[in-house]
């Protein structure tokens, strides 16, 4: 069987397990959309006057993206790693041909999938509620990648805590203690100029950061969207392959 192969086969069997998780499938969909109602349409943006949400809308379609490019994965991910673990799959999964590298990257692009769909639904939502304008640009269809290697990293980052978790309570008690402050430290919701000025070089190490300066460069302007788009690539591989070693082989 080639790598595609394996692969794929890996890939229908996730799809279809996400699929019969009918709470899953409601939750991933309705939490971007109680999230651009809430922010979007009860909060609104106040381009007059100060503090949070200050900026025109279309300054926070970044953030709104990146709050399924970031949580999703992290509780997918590492909820399944941990499962798997209860279970003892692993030691069943030593016995096939199929490697740590490709059982990543199955769950990786079933992330991308579903995570993908839920972005396209944001976006429509956010022009339907808030009145936010997409630019509709070749340029723009740069947000597919920006989504699929934000997935693909925090997939990585999500096999890690599943790995050294204890248990699903661990993993979900763990990702939402990373997300939070990542969400909000990351150029999504709150803007450099509302934190300390000391405290503002740090967001570079943020991952997340790259995600949502290349997509506002994208969706409001300003901004190198490319630059920020090779080094999210970079931390992609890199999360990707810390994940990968993490993956336990057996349990």
């Amino acid at each position: 069987m080639s790598l595609a192969a394996r692969v794929r086969s890996e890939f229908v069997a996730s799809w279809h397990s996400f699929l019969r998780r009918r709470t899953a499938v409601f939750f991933t969909f309705f939490f971007p959309a109680i999230i651009v109602v809430i922010f979007g349409a009860l909060v609104q943006t106040q381009p007059t006057g100060g503090g949070l949400f200050a900026e025109p809308k279309e300054y926070y379609i970044a953030g709104y993206l990146a709050v399924v490019v970031l949580f999703t994965p992290l509780s997918r991910v590492g909820s399944t790693i941990a499962r798997h673990r209860e279970g003892s799959r692993f030691e069943k999964l030593a016995t096939t041909p199929l490697s740590r590298a490709e059982w990543l990257l199955a769950h990786s692009l079933v992330n991308v999938v579903v995570i993908g769909l839920a972005a396209l639904l944001l976006l429509a939502l956010s022009a339907l509620v808030t009145g936010a304008s997409v630019p509709l640009t070749p340029a723009t269809l740069a947000i597919v990648p920006f989504v699929a290697l934000g997935v693909t990293l925090f997939c990585g980052l999500g096999a890690v805590i599943g790995s050294v978790a204890d248990s699903q309570d661990g993993v979900i008690a763990a990702s939402n203690a990373i997300a939070l402050p990542l969400l909000f430290l990351s150029e999504t919701f709150v803007t450099p100029d509302l934190l300390p000025a000391w405290f503002v070089p740090a967001l570079n190490l943020s991952p997340l950061t790259y995600f949502a300066r290349g997509v506002r460069a994208l969706t409001y302007g300003g901004g190198d969207w490319l630059t920020n788009l090779a080094v999210l690539a970079a931390l992609a591989v890199a999360f990707f392959a810390a994940g990968t070693l993490a993956i336990p082989r057996t349990d």
